[in-house]
């Protein structure tokens, strides 16, 4: 038997797969409360017409052999389970391969749900999450020594997302430039939350203080992650795991900035680690021959992979939030590379008036995250994801036709479909669908401390015109717009 070893990243290992568990756990309960609803048989935009279209290898998925509802209930349910698996530790107690096992059935779910999730699953944190999942079905279980290639690799997840969103920032928007974009950010961010309106008060000079702090962290200190000496790669995390919880604190971005936190994990070491979490190192077993060399093969595939992320960080075209494969295995990433000045928000209206006048009640319909009613504070929903309301914020940027997918969102209001109507806090409607339905666009900002003492109002705004012009189920060229929309 092979003598034991203190590992130098057991406990790093231990707190680092208990927390991206739990990032599994917020993945799955969005899938499961959200994703037939979006994307199922009879969704916004149904994965099933998706795949009549795609090829598997341009998009594999566990789908592509059926995606019934039930199918992607089942699914969705067998994560959630293996991720309570991942965060108590269960996976480990048969050892390295059934933990590994685990790990990997997770990562293959998840894939799964992204590839075929279109504009709902386009986001940085998805191939993120996925990444990082890939790269833990490697660390093995609790007895054997963590590979050490394998938290290095971490690290340089840790190092791309940072950097990668700092370039983008310096080439992109010049208020990142003169420092002035944390004026805008915190009103016109996707879903702000109550305390980016205080944020949003702070004075000019702490908003720029903000910008270079902001720069700093994600140009300097990733660096260090690099650094073999543990203080050096300990302060660049303790750096990037302080701001990731100043964005948290300031506004909603899903579970970006928590999986972030547990990326930095593996900058701490097991003896700097020990002071902040009363947890002893255990004794461990090295890693068996067979298995190190898959892990090697896995580490050179990696860095191999790795060529195209890093073009793209050096090129003055960086893109951002990008994969270049369809594993998801190696990504490029970055956030708010533009911030807007303005907010403009899609508010959506119903009647059941048989006919549109001038004189026509609209009724608007509530979203649980996105600002609608002036009164209503923003939310706090982080590091959960409402995805429709994030779609909405895009969608308010843009003419309609460049966001079809906001026409089977009407189409689907107007019939009265109870599985959308439960992605909204307020349906006006829940007795018998409207007659009609359209969208007016306005311009949304913070009340002032004075106007929301005296009128409660998170926000004040104004009309700007019509996003979307009434339209009906008897309306032919909506009927077109629909079929069209399905053919494509």
């Amino acid at each position: 038997m092979e003598a034991a070893e203190l590992s130098n990243y057991w406990l790093t290992r231990f707190c680092f797969q208990r927390a991206l568990g739990f990032v599994y756990v917020i993945a799955f309960l969005i899938v499961i409360n959200q994703f037939q609803p979006l994307l199922g048989e009879n969704g916004i935009m149904p994965a099933r017409l998706f795949l009549k279209r795609a090829e598997f290898w341009d998009a594999p998925s566990l789908f592509w052999i059926h995606c019934s509802d039930h199918f992607i209930s089942m699914i969705a349910w067998l994560g959630l389970v293996l991720s309570f698996f991942a965060v108590t530790g269960l996976s480990d107690i048969f050892g390295i391969y059934v933990s590994a096992a685990v790990w990997a059935l997770l990562w293959v779910l998840y894939l799964s749900f992204v590839n075929i999730g279109q504009t709902f699953y386009s986001f940085g944190w998805e191939t993120l999450l996925l990444e990082t999942g890939f790269l833990a079905i490697f660390l093995g279980s609790s007895n054997v020594s963590p590979p050490v290639i394998i938290i290095w690799l971490l690290r340089w997840v840790l190092f791309r997302v940072m950097f990668g969103a700092g370039l983008i920032k310096l080439r992109g928007d010049e208020c990142w430039r003169n420092l002035t974009c944390m004026y805008y950010h915190y009103e016109t961010q996707p879903l702000p939350n109550p305390l980016s309106w205080y944020f949003h008060r702070f004075p000019p000079l702490l908003h720029k203080g903000s910008v270079l702090f902001n720069h700093f962290v994600e140009l300097v200190a990733p660096w260090g992650v690099f650094v073999p000496a543990g203080a050096v790669a300990a302060c660049a995390g303790a750096f990037i795991f302080i701001f990731q919880v100043i964005l948290i604190l300031s506004g909603n971005l899903s579970w970006l900035n928590y999986i972030t936190l547990v990326l930095c994990i593996p900058c701490f070491d097991d003896k700097i680690l020990s002071h902040i979490i009363p947890i002893k190192s255990i004794e461990t077993l090295p890693i068996a021959g067979p298995y190190q060399g898959i892990v090697m093969a896995v580490a050179a595939v990696l860095l191999l992979l790795s060529i195209q992320p890093v073009v793209n960080l050096l090129s003055s075209r960086q893109i951002m939030n990008t994969s270049f494969e369809p594993l998801h295995l190696v990504n490029t990433y970055g956030a708010f590379g533009s911030i807007t000045r303005e907010r403009m928000e899609v508010i959506i209206e119903g009647t059941d008036e048989k006919i549109v006048t001038p004189l026509t009640q609209w009724k608007p319909y509530e979203f649980k995250g996105k600002p609608g009613d002036p009164k209503r504070p923003p939310c706090i929903v982080s590091p959960y994801h409402w995805k429709l309301d994030w779609q909405m914020w895009f969608a308010a940027m843009s003419d309609y036709r460049y966001h079809p997918w906001i026409l089977n969102l009407t189409a689907k209001l107007l019939k009265g479909d109870r599985a959308v109507s439960k992605l909204l806090a307020e349906n006006p409607f829940s007795d018998s669908p409207p007659k009609f339905i359209r969208a007016e666009l306005y311009e949304y900002h913070f009340t002032g401390a004075e106007e929301k003492t005296r009128t409660g109002n998170w926000w004040w705004r104004r009309r700007v015109g019509e996003y979307l012009p009434p339209l009906s189920l008897d309306n032919p060229s909506f009927q077109e717009a629909l079929r069209q929309e399905e053919w494509n």
